[in-house]
Parts: C-alpha cells; sequence; structure tokens
C-alpha cells in the first residue's frame, strides 16, 4: 500500500515533487480546514504544514498511522512535540531555508530604526523636511548582542560582518561557538555592554514572556531591540515601558504577542504601540520571501528523502 502525504498549506511545489519521486501518495490541499484534516488523518503518514493550525493532541490521536510530521519553517511551537516523541513521530523543520530571510530583514529593520527612515519618510511626504530631527546612528564601532546563536542568530551575524560591528552571542544551550562572526559571552556581558539586542531563540515554556520590564531594567546602556524570533517572548508592555523611558532607543518588531486582526486591535497596548515613532513593526514576515518560500520546500524535501528510508 502506498504512503500517503496530506500538505495542509500552501508550500511551494518543491516538496511535493520530490514527494513523488520517493513514492508518496500526495494530496496537495492547501485550503482544507482543521475540521476536514480531523476527519481524514487517519489515512495519512504524514502531514505538512506551515501556520494554519496546531498539529496538538486532537489532531495527533486522530492521525492513527502518522509517522512524520513537516513543518515548512522554523520553528516547531505550533506542534506538541511532547506528544510526537511520546508517539515516535518524527519531526522536519526547515530553518535552513529562512535564515537568510531573517538575518537580512533584521539587519534591515536596526538600519531603519538607526537612521530613522520610517519617519522621515512620513514627514517628507508631509512637508516636513527635518535635518536634525532625523539625525541617526552609525552600526560601525557598536557592540551587537546576539540571544539565540542558531541558524537564524547565526544569519544575523554573518550580515553585520561587513559593518566593524563588534559581535556578541550568548546561547543558554550551547558553548563553544565562537566563529568568524560572533564571539561567545554570559549574558551578563551582553546586559553591561550592548548597544543593539537581538532576539534569536525559539518560543518554549521557558521563553515565553522572558523579557519583561526586569529584562530590560539591568540593560547598562540605551539599546536598539529588534524581534524577528517570536512575539510571545516579548512583552509589548514592557517594551513600550522601555522606549518611553529611554532604555530602548528604538524597537523593530516583527512579532507580537497576539497577531493578526481583529485580535491584535483589541489589545490594550495596541493604540499605544501603533502610533509609536521609535517603533517599527512588520506582519511576521521576517522569514517569508520569493526566495525562502521555496528554499523552505527544498529543505523539507532533503530531510524527507533523510528520514524516508527509516519508515
Amino acid at each position: 500500500m502506498s504512503k500517503k502525504i496530506l500538505i495542509v498549506d500552501d508550500l511551494h511545489p518543491a516538496f511535493k515533487e520530490q514527494a513523488l519521486k520517493l513514492g508518496y501518495l500526495v494530496d496537495d490541499e492547501p485550503l482544507i480546514t482543521r475540521a476536514e484534516t480531523l476527519a481524514k488523518i487517519k489515512d495519512y503518514d504524514g502531514i505538512a504544514v506551515r501556520t494554519k493550525f496546531r498539529i496538538d493532541a486532537e489532531l495527533f490521536a486522530a492521525a492513527s498511522k502518522l509517522k512524520f510530521v513537516a513543518r515548512a519553517g522554523a520553528g516547531l511551537d505550533n506542534i506538541d512535540d511532547k506528544i510526537a516523541f511520546e508517539k515516535n513521530i518524527r519531526l522536519i523543520n526547515a530553518p535552513e531555508g529562512n535564515c537568510d530571510a531573517v538575518g537580512e530583514h533584521t539587519v534591515g529593520l536596526l538600519l531603519s530604526l538607526m537612521n530613522n527612515f520610517r519617519n522621515a519618510d512620513i514627514q517628507i511626504r508631509n512637508g516636513i523636511w527635518d535635518r536634525e530631527g532625523n539625525r541617526g546612528y552609525e552600526l560601525k564601532g557598536k557592540k551587537v548582542g546576539i540571544i539565540g546563536y542558531g541558524f537564524m542568530g547565526q544569519s544575523f551575524a554573518k550580515k553585520l560582518a561587513g559593518f566593524e560591528v563588534d559581535v556578541m552571542a550568548y546561547d543558554k544551550y550551547k558553548t563553544g561557538f565562537s566563529d568568524a562572526f560572533a564571539r561567545e559571552v554570559s549574558m551578563e556581558e551582553i546586559v553591561k555592554h550592548a548597544d543593539v539586542l537581538s532576539l534569536h531563540i525559539p518560543l518554549t515554556t521557558e521563553t515565553k514572556q522572558m523579557v519583561d520590564d526586569e529584562y530590560f531594567f539591568h540593560f547598562k546602556k540605551p539599546i536598539f531591540f529588534i524581534n524577528t524570533a517570536r512575539g510571545e517572548i516579548a512583552k509589548v508592555s514592557a517594551i513600550l515601558n522601555a522606549v518611553n523611558s529611554g532604555k530602548i532607543l528604538g524597537a523593530g518588531l516583527d512579532v507580537l504577542e497576539t497577531e493578526k486582526f481583529p485580535a491584535l486591535a483589541e489589545q490594550n497596548w495596541y493604540s499605544d504601540l501603533k502610533l509609536h515613532d521609535r517603533v517599527i513593526l512588520t506582519p511576521h514576515v521576517g522569514g517569508w520571501t520569493f526566495d525562502s518560500y521555496r528554499k523552505i520546500s527544498e529543505v523539507l524535501a532533503e530531510k524527507l528523502i533523510a528520514i524516508d528510508s527509516t519508515f
């Protein structure tokens, strides 16, 4: 009997094409609902998902044949990995596919903040020519602190190589990772010296709301703050407090605690956030480019080849 994969999200055809070559029957249904998925997932050996819905206890219970979940992206926070482990279901993801996109997006946010691009553009469109008010900062000579030195943190560090900055990286779960692009340091050193702080860590029970008022309190210098990781890691209220107090000179946020409308507009911090001229917002697109759309599926395809023989 042929093995079957259900694709429930919009994936580049590269993944499907490779799965077909491996002998899988592939149902590519990017418009399928969760209810429809629950009704039919019992017939499938694999499911491929991006962000449409959680692969949770309910879905795992319905998926009696499931051998793997392919996550078209970097994080696995929309998958109950504990249950997957208990059921011996393989999880594959593709941080290699969008790390360049995230690294470039992070640099873009940082340069925009340091040089007032957003405010300057708005002012000129409204008849205001203010050179002094839009005087910026240079990256050269600054100390950049990276929290998390996996694929995303490493990509950001590499992108900074030509700016002549001192890149410091802290990773709670790794040691001995200093390289040509960053030097491993303690969190205490980042808190003491950083001019820029960029988050590149996954969302876990340990990191959820890790960045709060107390977190920012310990930094010795005003910083530029970037989050392209997961919104629930950093409390928006704490970010706004730090911006208002001068602890944060500018914040670039690709991710927020609550995302998408109408839910975002209902948050009590949203009205302040959207009006703040020292905050730049993007809609969780740091790792989502035309290029990464293809590369993510190519990486997933390679990983499917690697694990297929184990089934």
